[in-house]
């Protein structure tokens, strides 16, 4: 079992925290974006593991990767014992999560980044800044991880709904390949080559081309003409922060490897001011505010590539509407929306000396 050495760290909403933990973990899923980037968010912050598993499928055993300067061979998902593991983080997508997750929590605590379990009423959905209460409901020793467009935005709206009460929201998505995985990350860079060599270009991971190209269509269309993408940025949204928000969106994908931007617009019930939605943003754990108003006083996804905070520009007042406000959100899908989340997540258990039933 794993022993608890020695903690420090402050309370939600800052965490900051500096501990020494061992601890057993699995990372279903190692050889992918999400799980490399796992990797590297638990080697930035340090936590000292005392046995690390990485899980993939049979095809992946036997390869190796480093972690903190050590070499550990992949190991088959298939016949691992996940009674050695106190918490398994899973990303390897739905149907691996369908298929393994609950064997796995029968033994260990699982922190599940795929949309399987989200909707779930007996599995808490967290972004740990904004929810970390929630982790009183966990029920079948699985916590699910939000999809990447909504895990950005609620860490937004949090501190602006605490102060003003959201009515509505209309949010716009400018969604980068990344999360699609590495092969339409690939697809992006082989388009682009193709299209400026003049060649024939091949579609394999996208309805149409990505490259110099933007789609308005990401994941199965439902029969209201929404597409899944969409309906899970409302349905979460609803479950993380307050079932009452109204909630609008259209994702589209564009020609950009990493980070993911959106364009939101919020109806508030009560009335606001520029300058206290811009105090609460810059004082809220995860948010920063780059917001001058001039020739590139602004975040974009390169600046976010790489980046822990969730940026925040474009603040302005909507003058259409009673009590509105336009922002742009820019935010690392691949770390906010997937790996650091998941890893905060598991930073809040431990602190809490909570590993699951």
């Amino acid at each position: 079992m794993a022993t608890l050495v020695r903690e420090t760290f402050a309370i939600y909403p800052s965490f900051s925290i500096s501990f020494n933990i061992t601890m057993n973990i699995a990372i279903v899923g190692a050889t992918g974006n999400v799980g490399r980037k796992i990797l590297e968010v638990l080697e930035k912050k340090k936590l000292v593991i005392d046995n690390l598993y990485l899980l993939a499928s049979s095809r992946s055993a036997g390869s190796k990767i480093n972690f903190n300067s050590q070499e550990h061979e992949v190991l088959d998902l298939e016949t691992f014992d996940f009674s050695k593991v106190k918490i398994t983080f899973f990303a390897a997508g739905g149907k691996i999560s369908e298929n393994f997750a609950e064997k796995a929590a029968k033994h260990s605590l699982v922190i599940d980044n795929s949309s399987f379990y989200r909707m779930d009423p007996d599995v808490p959905l967290i972004v740990p800044q904004v929810n970390s209460d929630h982790l009183n409901n966990i029920k079948k020793n699985i916590i699910a991880n939000p999809n990447c467009s909504t895990a950005q935005l609620v860490i937004a709206l949090k501190p602006l709904h605490d102060l003003f009460k959201i009515k509505r929201i209309v949010v716009s998505t400018y969604q980068s390949v990344s999360g699609g995985g590495k092969a339409p990350m690939d697809e992006l860079i082989e388009q682009t080559k193709q299209v400026l060599q003049n060649n024939k270009v091949e579609s394999k991971n996208f309805t149409k081309q990505i490259a110099f190209n933007v789609i308005p269509h990401i994941d199965v269309f439902a029969d209201d003409g929404y597409t899944k993408e969409e309906l899970k940025m409302t349905n979460e949204t609803k479950k993380i922060l307050d079932d009452k928000i109204d909630l609008t969106a259209t994702c589209v994908r564009l020609p950009v490897l990493v980070s993911h931007s959106e364009s939101v617009n919020i109806e508030f019930e009560n009335p606001f001011s520029l300058e206290k939605v811009r105090d609460a943003l810059e004082n809220f754990e995860g948010c920063k505010v780059i917001d001058d108003r001039s020739d590139g006083g602004y975040s974009t996804p390169l600046e976010a590539e790489g980046r822990d905070e969730t940026f925040i520009s474009r603040i302005r007042e909507d003058k259409t509407v009673k009590n509105g406000l336009n922002m742009w959100i820019v935010s690392d899908n691949l770390l906010r929306g997937a790996a650091l989340n998941a890893v905060e997540i598991a930073e809040t258990l431990i602190k809490n000396n909570f590993y699951g039933k």
